[in-house]
This record gives structure tokens, sequence and C-alpha cells, in this order.
């Protein structure tokens, strides 16, 4: 079943260049307060154009759609109109304008607002961006360090269907081209776009309240009118207020490793990057008519819709198709047949194992075995039924590769220890029966959800288990999730106190009080701490620390990896969502676990754990001493030595 409709209003004029906190350290702008934002607005659509990723792209979509808002997907991109392999590359002073002789570095990337106007666009601007990211150039010695993901016209020329294309802010190549002179450089520009986009694509006129801006806006709006380009208003909001404006000047200090003196005149910026009012924003530019109606005619044409669920209501995912060693893609392959085949084979085999002699011997061993039979046949039956077979052969796979090339692993914990079929096929090692451990704490009939097994692997040998993976299903098919470092209480503290000027001791004495409580929120250390109270009145700037901190708790700080999970589907992760690269150099998905999983995408769990690596150490040590000792392995340990328990008692 699709996501609802939203309903339909009436609305004089739609923002689609706006910022949020997944514009790392550049915007203020939450989720939730901006759908209610535009909702208090009358507004009927407003889209997200983070810079240079599209982080919140489900988290937006989702909150818009819940409050009856059409989302409009976008992003602000890195547009380098000379190449984007060769932007940094030395060279002399070219057409764009650089400056200092023949090895100057030119301005060499621009920023240019993306926007999609379906789900063929959504694909093409994640495949545009992963690309951006993943074809990066590395830093060459010499070379000035900074944003290296970028975009071209080979790229925006190879993907550029379904996206709508803003000529962008201040810092576009147009504006840049405009200020130093070159009209016949912005024209020549506007003539590219105009050929590849069409009337999809449009001039921007911004209102930031820069003097500079408005000579742009002006040089723009007869350029469009020159070439039979329309323009759009924008107001490039990066925070919902224009009393947020300082908490966003601290954020960019925080960004670019600056001071700001708490006794600093009023801003050189104006407070203008905020969500406007429509009434507002056609105040603004009624001098520039048709701007702030393109903005309605853009919002029309701009209508993604992702799928999550299936006709049922129940949750689509995009599991990897398993096939055995040996067994083509275009063979003949029955998968539910060869699961029921191999869990059968596998409890055959865990049965015959000399842990259960004793129990053969039992004149009930007939009665005992036809329970473990029946209740193999619930799980697996359960199992097809919800359609997760393939997930238990995948983690099978990978965990017999594991073992098969010594490499330790761990017997299984959390709820899937409760599934007989995951002991059969080897996925753990822990019989559920003995323990009365119950499959229905793992999937349960009554509200189906995506089984999760958290695999753990020896901490050293962890990435061959991932390598080999991307060599079975496709190194496009595997990649690991990104995660958002936060601004909680205590950072907050801490960057904030840095961009004041505060020395370590200052902010040192008020990260102390916050009291030692697991995510807690200033707001409630504040009623919890009166000696922080005590400082703010007593201190101006502790007050000025807490009062951005206050505001900045909570917005997303830096990319990061998560520590076990690891994406795999049956096509290239791209088509889904787009890439980032992590600090090793690794693709991560650019949407969280959460947002990662809530379009569909399965996440499986290798956890890298050194407890392994010793246990087997300890298992290799005990065989060198021969004998008897000589066959020993971990698995056959009881778990009713009463000298384990003598040991553990002993304290």
């Amino acid at each position: 079943m699709s996501e609802p409709q939203p309903e339909t209003a009436s609305t004089d004029f739609v923002h689609l260049h706006v910022h949020t906190h997944y514009s790392l350290l550049e915007g203020t702008i939450r989720i939730k307060p901006l759908v209610k934002r535009v909702q208090e607005l009358g507004m009927s659509s407003v889209a997200i154009t983070d810079s240079n990723n599209l982080f919140g792209a489900v988290d937006f979509y989702g909150a818009c759609r819940g409050a009856g808002i059409r989302p409009i997907i976008g992003c602000e991109v890195l547009f380098a109109p000379e190449g984007r392999f060769g932007a940094f590359a030395p060279k002399a002073a070219s057409a764009i304008g650089a400056q200092g002789g023949a090895q100057a570095y030119s301005p060499y990337f621009f920023h240019l607002v993306l926007l999609c106007k379906d789900l063929r666009g959504y694909q093409n601007l994640c495949r545009m961006v992963s690309r951006a990211y993943t074809e990066a150039p590395p830093v060459q010695k010499g070379q000035p360090t900074g944003p290296r993901a970028l975009v071209d016209h080979a790229l925006l020329a190879e993907y550029g269907e379904g996206l709508v294309a803003l000529s962008g802010c201040l810092r576009s190549e147009f504006a840049f081209r405009i200020l130093k002179g070159d009209e016949a450089g912005a024209e020549d520009s506007a003539r590219w776009f105009k050929n590849q986009f069409g009337e999809d694509f449009y001039l921007e006129l911004v209102d930031s309240g820069i003097p500079e801006q408005e000579h742009v806006n002006q040089a723009l709006f007869a350029l469009g009118a020159k070439l039979g380009v329309k323009c759009v208003a924008t107001a490039n909001c990066h925070y919902l207020e224009p009393s947020e404006a300082e908490a966003q000047e601290v954020l960019q200090c925080i960004e670019y490793n600056k001071n700001l003196d708490i006794d600093r005149p009023k801003s050189l910026v104006p407070s203008e990057f905020w969500l406007k009012p429509p009434a507002l924003m056609r105040e603004r530019f009624e001098r520039f008519p048709g701007a702030c109606d393109a903005t309605v005619e853009i919002a029309a044409k701009c209508d993604v819709e992702f799928k999550f669920t299936d006709e049922k209501g129940r949750p689509i995912y995009h599991l990897p198709s398993f096939r055995p060693d040996g067994v083509a893609p275009t063979d003949s392959f029955d998968l539910e047949a060869y699961f029921r085949d191999q869990s059968k084979l596998g409890l055959e085999k865990r049965l015959a194992d000399q842990n259960f002699d004793a129990l053969r011997a039992q004149p009930d061993w007939e009665t005992r075995r036809k329970g473990y039979e029946d209740r193999l046949s619930y799980e697996t039956e359960m199992i097809l039924r919800t359609g997760f077979s393939g997930y238990f052969l995948v983690v099978a796979d990978y965990i017999a590769w594991a073992k098969m090339n010594d490499i330790p692993v761990g017997p299984g914990r959390g709820s899937g220890a409760g599934s007989l079929v995951a002991w059969s096929l080897g996925i753990t090692d822990i019989d559920p029966i003995p323990f009365n451990l119950l499959f229905e704490r793992f999937i349960n009939p009554e509200r189906v959800s995506m089984p999760d097994f958290d695999v753990d692997f020896c901490q050293d040998r962890r990435g061959e288990v991932i390598d080999y993976v991307g060599r079975k299903y496709g190194s496009q098919n595997v990649c690991q999730i990104i995660t958002f470092g936060k601004l909680q209480a205590r950072a907050a503290v801490k960057d904030v106190g840095r961009v004041l000027g505060m020395s370590f001791a200052e902010t040192d004495q008020v990260t102390k009080l916050i009291p030692e409580e697991l995510n807690i929120k200033l707001k409630d250390a504040l009623e919890q701490e009166p000696r922080i109270r005590e400082l703010m009145a007593s201190d101006r700037k502790i007050a000025k620390l807490m009062e951005y901190a206050l505001a900045l708790e909570g917005l997303s700080r830096n990319p990061g990896v998560h520590a076990a999970g690891v994406i795999i589907t049956e096509k290239p992760v791209v088509e889904y969502c787009a890439l980032y690269m992590g600090a090793d150099g690794a693709p991560v998905t650019q949407f969280d676990k959460d947002y990662a999983e809530k379009i569909g995408l399965v996440k499986f769990d290798f956890l890298g754990l050194k407890t392994l690596t010793v246990i087997d150490n300890a298992v290799k040590l005990i065989r060198m001493g021969g004998g008897a000792d000589a066959s020993f392995t971990i698995e056959r340990i009881r778990y009713d030595d009463p000298k384990v328990y003598e040991l553990l008692g002993s304290g």
C-alpha cells in the first residue's frame, strides 16, 4: 500500500531551497518543526535541498506525508563547470577567472540546486551524488583541501532526466560570473542548462538581504527575459525564524573552527535566511513578476512517491537473491524447496552429533525426536509464510564460509537463539529446546517484521567475511551504513565554548555540573542542577554559552560508519539510496539504519568481537595438549558442569 496522498491546499508560494540540520553544521532546521511551520503558514509543499547530500530525504518524506504536505526532494550539489576531475589541477587562469598566475587554482565548484520531479528523477539524483562521492579524486600533494564530491556537465547530462535545476544562490556559477563582469559567460552557461533541462531550468533569485545578491537578481532577471528562461524566488533557508540567526552564526563557526566575539556588533550578514511567510515573499519579489508563481509551478511538477509496503500493507524488503555455489542465475532454482531441505538435513546432522548420544539411548528418544521435527516444521512454514527464507540462507552461507576459513564465529545471541531453524542451518550453536527459548520472540506471526541476527565474528577477521559477501552478491550490492554524530549536551557546551573563545576550565566547570545520565538534555540538566543556573545568573558569558548550546543541541554534527551493520541488496544499493564515502574510503548508505530499513534495505549485523579471538586461542592451546583434548571443541562443553559454577561462585 502506497503512502497517503497529501490533502490539496491553496498556496501562493513554495520554499524550494531549504537546508535542514542534515546540511551538517550549515543549518539549524529540524524536520518536524519545519513541517509544522509549513502547515502554520498554509503552504501545501516544501522542498529539502541539503548541502551535497540526501541524508534527510526519507525522514523529511515521512514527516511531510504524515502532515498532508507534499515533499519535494532535492539537493544543493557542488558543480564544477570545467570538469570535476580537473577541478583541483593547477592550470593557467581560465575563463572562470583564476587569480594568481599560471599555477593558480580556480574557484572550481559552485552551488546548484536540483529537485526531483518523480521517482526516476530521485534515482538519477542518487546516482549522480553517489558517483560524485565514490569517484572523487584523492587529495594530491600541493592541492587545496575541501569538498571533492563534485558534479559536472557530463553527470548532469547523463542523469538530468526527471530533475528540475535552479541556478543557485550567491555562490553559484552565475552569481560568480555576473559579479566579476562576465555576463557573456553567464549567458553561455544559461544556454547550456536551458538546452539540457528545457523548461525545467530556472534562474534562481534569492531574498538574502545581501547587497551583491540584489545586483545578481537584477542581472538574472534580465538574462531570463533575454533567453526565455523563467526566474524563481527562494529564500535559501538555513533556519526557521529570524531570532535563530545568531545560533546559525555559531554553528558556522563550529564548522569552520572560528571564534566569535561575544561582544561583537550585530553580524554584518543580515538575518534573512529564514522560512518567510508567502505574503512576505510576494512582497519582496513584487519587482520580479512571475518569480513567486514559478515556485508553485515547480511544486506541481514534483511528486516523488516511495513505495514502502505491498498491496496487503506488508513491508517491502529488497533482499539479495540467494543461490548456492554452482547454481547460475540462469539455472532453475526453487529457493523454498532448498530452504526446507537444508533445514531438515541440518537438523538430522545436529541430532546425530555425539552430544545427543545419551539422549538417543533413552526410551523416549523417538518422542523427543518428533518434538524437534514438529518444531522445525512449524518454524519452517512460518519463515516461508513471512518470506524470510532467503534471509536465513544468506546468513547461514556467510557463517559457513567463515567457519570453513577458520574465522571464529559466535554461538548466537539475542532472540535469534530461539530459532531451531537457525540452529539447524548453523547460524547459531544453541539448541533452543532444552532452554525453552521461544521462536515467537524472533519472528512473531502477529507482527511481521524483519528478523535480525546479531552475528559475532573475530574482530581481526570480520572484514574478510564482508569481502566474501561483496564477492558473492556483487560489490555494488553491498555497503555499510552511515551514522550521524550529534551535538549532545556536553558536546554542544564544549563546541559553543570553543567558538566563544572560552578556556577549557570555563567550559569544564559547566560540563562537570551536567548530571551523569544517559542522553540527558540540557533543559533537564538546568532543572536538576541549580548551580548551572547560578553560574548563568552571575556570568553573562556562561548565560550566552547555554543559550547557544540549548539552540544547537541535538543537531547532526558529522557522519560516521555503523559499527556492525552491512546492507546487502538484490540490485545495486544506489538504486534505492545515494552513497557516501566513509572515512576508510568504503561506500556507506546516505540513510542511517532506521531510514535504510524504512525503504526496505535489509541490515545484516557483522559484529567484531575481541573475546572470540581470545576463546579461539584458548581452544587451540587446549588442543595442543594432545590426547583426548586434541579434538576438543567449544560446542561440546556441558552447560551443567559444576566446576564452572564453583569457579564463578568463588568470586
